[in-house]
């Protein structure tokens, strides 16, 4: 099983649990994005930490490496696995974007993009589900397409983009969640 198909299990878990979902689905419903941001980093450290990974992010220091931090490279949520050297690269780089606009989402797929980790993930947001569509479209057009096919290509590891929706916080957290990966052949977004 891939390092994304693990995450996604271990994070749908979590969520079920009241501790985790409830303050998460409340900030959904009432559209408090800072609210929504803090619950989500807490559930998704906890479901990094519930694979064996070790998770730095904002609230949760992280003294793993020579030099000990909350957030590593600028990232919201940098995880690490099973044993290494004093300086180990990152397994997963995670960004939790809480703003609508698709040029920050894209700013955020992008600076995952940089990063060489089996996985990289954006966590971003819509009021609406008819919403995910369009832009997953514009984020394989404006900052996909940006790289060559060769560099397409050689890109390791999975690239995920996992956007939450209001309009489907009644089921929490089935429906909530929209997975798209990205393959590498196309280009292109396909929902998992």
């Amino acid at each position: 099983m891939t390092e994304g198909a693990q995450f996604r299990e271990a994070l749908n878990r979590i969520v079920r649990e009241e501790g985790f979902g409830q303050p998460l689905q409340a900030a959904s419903l009432d559209g408090r994005l800072g609210a929504w941001t803090k619950a989500l980093t807490a559930a998704v450290v906890e479901s990094c930490e519930s694979l064996g990974w070790r998770a730095s992010a904002k609230d949760h220091r992280l003294e793993l490496l020579p030099e000990p931090r909350s957030e590593y490279l600028g990232m919201d949520v940098v995880a690490f696995g099973g044993e290494g050297k004093r300086w180990r690269f990152p397994l997963a780089v995670m960004e939790l974007e809480n703003q609508a606009r698709a040029d920050r989402i894209g700013y955020s797929l992008w600076k995952v993009l940089c990063v060489r980790a089996a996985l990289r993930a954006v966590f971003c947001y819509r009021k609406d589900a008819g919403e995910v569509s369009s832009l997953m479209n514009q984020l394989s057009r404006d900052v996909i397409a940006s790289m060559g096919l060769t560099e397409r290509a050689d890109l390791a590891g999975e690239t995920i983009v996992v956007v939450g929706s209001r309009g489907d916080a009644d089921t929490f957290p089935y429906g909530f969640f929209h997975w798209w990966e990205l393959n590498r052949s196309t280009g292109k977004f396909e929902r998992i």
